[in-house]
């Protein structure tokens, strides 16, 4: 039986729950996750648990925010001013924009607008929390050399190409 270590594709169910037991994500009914492992496809701390599973084995895998979406950072949390917003007329809480800074692209939320601010989040939604997954192993196989080269699982639950 093969188990989860470097180079192998894995395929998973899983469940990702806050400390109050909300459901933030959940693989579709019928529809694992596939990643390749060693290869930082999904956050290091759920990939570190993964590491020497094998199919048809459960895990509850506990991840602190350092080891998923990082730490809440409150200089990520940017007052730009509204005129930033040229041809966007109805700038809500919960939007989503690209920003550039640095040469870098970011994504970031809008979480208060006033009639001259836009207060934007670079940080993910995830960042500053521990999240708890609730994982079901289908799949664990050799990656091919298609995939290993591409750094990624092909076909269901991967990446069609």
């Amino acid at each position: 039986m093969t188990t989860i270590a470097k180079d192998t594709a894995v395929k998973f169910n899983y469940t990702l729950k806050d400390d109050e037991g909300n459901i933030l994500d959940q693989s579709p009914e019928g529809q694992p996750l596939a990643y390749l492992h060693g290869h930082s496809n999904i956050i290091p701390g759920l990939e570190q648990q993964l590491e020497g599973k094998s199919a048809g084995e459960r895990v509850n895998a506990v991840v602190e925010p350092a080891d998923g979406y990082g730490e809440y950072q409150e200089q990520a949390v940017q007052h730009v001013p509204r005129d930033n917003f040229q041809g966007v007329e109805d700038i809500q809480p919960g939007m989503q924009f690209q920003s550039e800074a640095g040469g870098q692209v970011m994504l970031v939320t809008v979480t208060a607008v006033s009639d001259k601010e836009v207060t934007v989040d670079a940080n993910h939604p995830l960042a500053g929390k521990r999240l708890t997954f609730d994982v079901e192993i289908q799949e664990v196989r050799a990656a091919t050399e298609d995939e290993l080269n591409h750094g990624h699982v092909h076909g269901a639950g991967g990446v069609e190409h």
